[in-house]
């Protein structure tokens, strides 16, 4: 298991009527989480792509127990549960700044080769830095 923390500050036009963070707004913060943590381990989406892979979303829920605020500073702690393979998944947590969490969240992404366009396993790249950095 490997798990990095991120800070997010909620910003005004991210809040909707009710003057809550805006639901959807959520996926935004996670990308931010998840490419911290990969950036944490000397890995970029940048790098992944230039060695030929992509990582689309092809699944995401989230459980929303409290809702965020303006100006609300977030620390999203997004961690690697399971050792990557044609898939990886990361798992969110969301807390404010008085340590409550606001939600919990999961988004599985699958390694797509770029040239084939189809799934393939996770790259030793990303692998080995895996098994060395593991928390």
């Amino acid at each position: 298991m490997y798990s990095f923390e991120t800070k997010i500050r909620v910003r005004y036009g991210e809040t909707d009527q009710m003057k809550y963070a805006y639901y959807g707004i959520y996926a935004q913060y996670f990308e931010v989480g998840r490419v911290e943590l990969l950036r944490s381990l000397g890995i970029s989406y940048k790098k992944l792509e230039e060695e030929g892979y992509f990582l689309p979303v092809v699944n995401f829920k989230i459980h929303y127990k409290k809702p965020a605020f303006y100006d609300d500073e977030l620390t999203i702690e997004t961690t690697i549960k399971v050792k990557p393979s044609v898939k990886i998944i990361f798992n969110y947590k969301t807390y404010n700044e008085n340590g409550e969490l606001l939600n919990t969240a999961e988004t599985t992404l699958v390694f797509i080769d770029i040239k084939t366009g189809k799934p393939c396993q996770a790259p030793e790249l990303l692998l080995n830095k895996f098994k060395k950095e593991k928390k």
